[in-house]
């Protein structure tokens, strides 16, 4: 991350943040539906009006711009808080894009990319009717650097000229953050410490909403966060457990292109236990005919019910988010310096029964990259250890005998108890069965959840080999390689992402060029060849990429999903 992908716990909710903190990369919905089509749901187009009912496992806590981790300004956050750009809001690949939202472009850069600007569109006003100005998002910017709002994404702390030591402006005596500059009401500029041809894609996070000073009112502000967008925030109880949105009379669809804004109500309802969830959406009975839930999967029992019912299946939307499910190495510790015991795993392992255990094929897909197979984020084929569906147990025993273990070996599995089916006892347990047959005697060590990802991101006590998941903050190469392989994110005493330690000046001085590049067409075919070239260390097994199913009431329109989040887009939802 840049320290960044503390993502990955925000996307385990998704599985971010979708998402995710009300965010998660995605294709669209089997039944082929698209903007418009009134499908999965009743027919007939989309019409404005009617109550949205959320039903979530997870509350929406923290609703303050400055603490939510969202991609893309997240699901139900980015209804009421746009940011300077915003994901596409279309079905599939289109959705990976960055566009324009506040602002009247996805923003202007110099020469090195050290510098961007912003121009903000006309007509913008809160919700009390008061101009938006570029004054305030810088001040929301700012406010984001504060402790006590912590809990955003950091990237603006690496990037900003000064972010590193700024702490907010509780502290800062009015001075401000130098690096970003407001010369008039409706521009706004960012000088980067180095180039980063991203940026845009940094400017859809929460961080980039406009926050009025005036009515800035410290940690209390997510009891009722200013809106900007389609919707206000009317009722937050119990840290949102149930937030109610009304619309927002100030919010002009000329200038947002992007939100629909059907419905005139959404009701969050949060704390339920998923089979609850899905049981509601499944009877689809008075109110729940017009609900949808935004972190909440089917999984392999729900849909094995659904099985022929045609009704059902048809409500049912498919995504898949730019995220990765492996096998970490830590060459550190023995045996696992040997690049050849590490490429003797890679041909044992077993995929069909990995993903059998991460719910079948419904539910996961097949991985030997660690990218994603999307053309946003730079995916290019390659199986350096190619070993089919089922493994190659022959070619594992050859490479652990001239690795000096002709008798094979015995080595400790570390993986969570939570019942994810990503890091699980069921996926170690199968790599445990796929190993056997190569020779490799697996101990299984599962610890509680904190505990495992304590453990697994501490630089100092990293286990040896353990199961591992990654998913990026937007759709790009870069969220994805570089807290994963650059030398210089490796942290000592915090969190650290970069579980082999790897620290190979080739493949950072690779990164610092592609950040560079503002054309992301190029940019990320250097993402895919970079994660070509590092994947023959065997560094890591790509295992699989996960699929998300979400059921919809019966009265739900317009379902989109896109391959930025994987999930349903709530801005685009009808229930008339």
């Amino acid at each position: 991350m840049f320290r960044q992908s503390r993502i990955s716990r925000r996307v385990a909710a998704v599985s971010v943040s979708l998402v995710l903190a009300g965010g998660a990369a995605a294709c669209g919905p089997e039944d082929g539906a698209a903007k418009d089509t009134g499908k999965p749901g009743t027919a007939g187009a989309p019409q404005k009006g009617g109550t949205l009912t959320v039903l979530n496992s997870e509350p929406q806590n923290d609703f303050d711009p400055a603490r939510l981790y969202t991609s893309g300004g997240g699901n139900v956050p980015s209804l009421v808080f746009r940011t300077l750009t915003t994901r596409n809001r279309e079905n599939g690949a289109a959705g990976t894009k960055v566009v324009p939202d506040l602002a009247t472009d996805t923003g202007r850069p110099n020469a090195d990319a050290t510098e961007w600007t912003y121009t903000l569109k006309d007509g913008l006003k809160y919700e009390d009717g008061t101009p938006i100005t570029s004054a305030d998002i810088k001040y929301g910017i700012e406010r984001s650097f504060a402790a006590e709002l912590s809990g955003g994404a950091p990237y603006l702390r690496d990037w900003l000229v000064g972010g590193e030591s700024y702490q907010g402006p509780y502290k800062d005596g009015g001075k401000g953050l130098d690096s970003i500059v407001v010369p008039d009401a409706k521009t706004i500029v960012f000088k980067l410490r180095k180039p980063e041809g991203e940026f845009p894609f940094v400017a859809t996070q929460t961080q980039f909403a406009p926050v009025p000073k005036a009515k800035d009112t410290g940690a209390k502000y997510e009891e009722h966060p200013v809106s900007s967008g389609p919707y206000k925030v009317v009722g937050n109880e119990n840290d949102g457990e149930r937030l109610t949105l009304e619309r927002n009379p100030h919010w002009d669809e000329k200038t947002d292109q992007e939100r629909k804004a059907y419905p005139d109500t959404i009701d969050v309802r949060s704390g339920l236990d998923s089979a609850v969830i899905n049981q509601r959406l499944t009877t689809s009975s008075g109110p729940d005919a017009a609900a949808i839930t935004t972190d909440t999967n089917l999984g392999p029992a729900e849909l094995a019910q659904i099985g022929d019912n045609k009704e059902l299946a048809g409500r049912v939307g498919t995504g898949r988010f730019g995220y990765i499910n492996y096998l970490a190495f830590n060459p550190k510790v023995a045996p696992f310096d040997i690049p050849k015991v590490r490429q003797a795993i890679s041909y044992a392992i077993n995929r069909t029964s990995v993903i059998n255990a991460a719910g079948g094929s419904a539910l996961a897909e097949p991985a030997t990259t660690f990218l994603p197979e999307k053309e946003a984020f730079g995916f290019t084929p390659y199986d350096h250890f190619p070993a089919g569906r089922t493994g190659d147990p022959a070619k594992a025993r050859q490479l652990l005998a001239e690795a000096g273990h002709p008798n094979g070996l015995t080595i400790t599995l570390t993986h969570s108890t939570a019942q994810n089916r990503q890091t699980s006892p069921e996926v170690a347990t199968a790599v445990q069965q796929a190993l056997a047959a190569a020779g490799i005697t697996v101990k299984l060590e599962g610890l509680e959840n904190n505990a495992f990802n304590e453990r697994r991101w501490d630089a100092k006590n990293t286990p040896g080999f353990f199961l591992s998941r990654w998913g990026a903050d937007w759709p790009s190469g870069g969220p994805f390689l570089a807290p994963i392989f650059d030398g210089r994110q490796i942290v000592t005493d915090g969190s650290n992402y970069n579980h082999a330690q790897l620290n190979d000046p080739a493949v950072n001085t690779e990164i610092d060029e592609i950040n560079k590049l503002t054309d992301l067409a190029a940019a990320g075919k250097r993402w895919g060849a970079l994660d070509k070239k590092i994947g023959e260390q065997a560094l890591d097994v790509p295992l699989f990429h996960p699929v998300y199913k979400r059921l919809v009431g019966k009265d739900v329109k317009n379902v989109v999903i896109s391959d930025w989040t994987g999930v349903l887009d709530i801005s685009q939802v009808a229930v008339k």
